[in-house]
């Protein structure tokens, strides 16, 4: 929700909201909280609605990528065995020689290729992806990836997080996600607090726009019932766009550490040896070309061992196999189902001896492990399929709605009597702060500084405002004098 205030009632001068009221009450909480929604929504909406442009464009990247590499990603003719993955991986690395080989994806669904993925130096830390018909052994394309990516998911995947300028464009994402919550929260409480006596307090009231308003208040009205209904998702789409950005991520990183909420690590080493480059020394400055000798050395048959040992300990659907690094590592296998009900057991597997090693179960992860998983699927909409998709399209869509109908609520409140037309509405009222209960900030500055903390692109810029609000009233006072 962007900006909202309090309609000036007719007759009252634009001076008049300046003056702030005698006496502190729960008045001057509401009045310091409606500046800070108006001020939010107008410096932070342009980043809210870029957010939500580049995310609506993420939201169909699964349909964007059959369309466009649908001959890469689904087979024409699904068989009734696939070929063992030796076989097809004799094939990606007869079309493609190039590169080490990294891992083997098998396929989520019957009608899709099985993903060769290659380490090619040249590409740093993108790699280059063979797919292969499952049924004949056919290589049927190969595309550069990131992550299992396609190129087009790929760079919507940095238009979202980024828009293409590097570190520097994060700051746009995490200030937004920073915001995002705090913009929701104040207005919500704007929203329900209200009291109009021509209005009652009622579910409808809420949840509904108000009937037979014009004007300022019917915008006000759309504004306010349309983000009630999108306020939870908004509220979800601000936390767990903050687990992994870059700076209020790392403090996320640090809660995880503090409340060992992290999810269990697979212990690739194989029993009895000693994981090779301990020691450091020579070897260690060797560990890169001894990653890649022993890949060119993997025998591709136990990719097929691996496979079985994995299916036999429990994993099913879609899993990654992946190649062990050095002597004394073993091979890993994790799955990958990120639709609910989700599955991501892993374990390690010693193909000489056909035996699991270790492993890492879904059920045994920290709730707070479980819940920061599954809100990234959510937020990248594959947790629950289209319909995943279909909510998240629906918000993107309504927030932007959300903070036009705000931006339009700031025009129309601009005065228009004669001598004092402007082009804008007037900025609530300064000095509120003033009129806040003591209580209320004894406890407030604290709380504000340790959400700074948290989130600091959100208390540098709340810094910004202040100070920038506080020059703005003195250069005001100034000319008044």
């Amino acid at each position: 929700m962007a900006s909202t205030t309090e309609e000036r009632p007719p007759g009252q001068r634009p001076e008049e909201l300046e003056a702030p009221a005698a006496g502190r009450s729960w008045a001057g909480v509401r009045a310091l909280l409606v500046r800070l929604h108006f001020y939010a929504g107008v410096f932070v909406a342009p980043f809210l609605v870029v957010a939500a442009l580049t995310g609506l464009a993420y939201t169909v990247t699964p349909q964007l990528d059959h369309l466009v590499y649908g001959d890469q990603l689904r087979v024409e003719h699904v068989g009734d065995e696939p070929r063992p993955l030796a076989e097809q991986i004799a094939a990606a690395r007869a079309a493609q020689p190039e590169g080490v080989l990294a891992s083997v994806i098998t396929p989520a669904q019957p009608e899709d290729t099985t993903r060769v993925v290659l380490t090619v130096p040249e590409l740093g830390e993108k790699q280059r992806t063979v797919y292969v018909d499952p049924y004949t052994a056919e290589v049927q394309g190969e595309l550069t990836t990131w992550f299992g990516s396609t190129p087009l998911t790929t760079w919507l995947d940095d238009l979202h997080r980024n828009l293409h300028l590097g570190e520097v464009g994060r700051l746009y994402s995490e200030v937004a996600a920073s915001w995002l919550g705090i913009i929701v929260t104040v207005g919500l409480v704007l929203w329900l607090g209200r009291s109009r006596g021509r209005r009652k307090k009622s579910a409808r009231g809420v949840l509904l726009p108000e009937r037979g308003a014009r004007g300022v208040r019917r915008t006000r009205s759309l504004h306010g019932a349309t983000g009630v209904w999108i306020s939870l998702g908004l509220l979800f789409l601000s936390a767990t766009g903050l687990t992994w950005s870059h700076h209020a991520g790392e403090r996320f990183g640090t809660l995880m550490d503090a409340v060992k909420g992290h999810a269990p690590a697979l212990d690739p080493v194989l029993p009895g040896a000693q994981p090779e480059g301990e020691g450091g020394g020579e070897h260690a400055e060797h560990a890169g070309h001894d990653v890649a000798e022993h890949g060119a050395r993997t025998d591709p048959a136990d990719f097929d061992t691996a496979l079985a040992v994995a299916r036999q300990a429990g994993l099913g659907g879609t899993v990654t196999v992946t190649p062990p690094t050095d002597a004394a590592s073993a091979w890993v296998v994790a799955q990958g189902d990120n639709v609910w009900p989700v599955h991501y057991d892993q374990v390690a597997v010693d193909t000489t001896n056909a035996k699991v090693t270790s492993h890492s179960r879904w059920a045994d992860y920290p709730l707070l492990a479980k819940l920061s998983k599954l809100g990234v699927q959510g937020h990248m909409g594959v947790l629950f399929g289209v319909v995943n998709q279909i909510l998240l399209a629906l918000i993107a869509l309504s927030l932007i709605a959300v903070t036009l109908w705000g931006y339009r609520m700031w025009w129309q409140r601009r005065p228009t009597r004669q001598g004092s037309a402007a082009r804008l509405g007037r900025a609530p009222e300064r000095s509120a702060w003033r009129r806040i209960p003591l209580p209320v900030l004894v406890l407030g500055i604290p709380l504000t500084v340790l959400l700074g903390w948290a989130l600091p692109l959100l208390g540098i810029t709340l810094l910004a405002f202040l100070v920038g609000d506080s020059v703005t009233g003195l250069v005001r006072r100034g000319r008044a004098r």
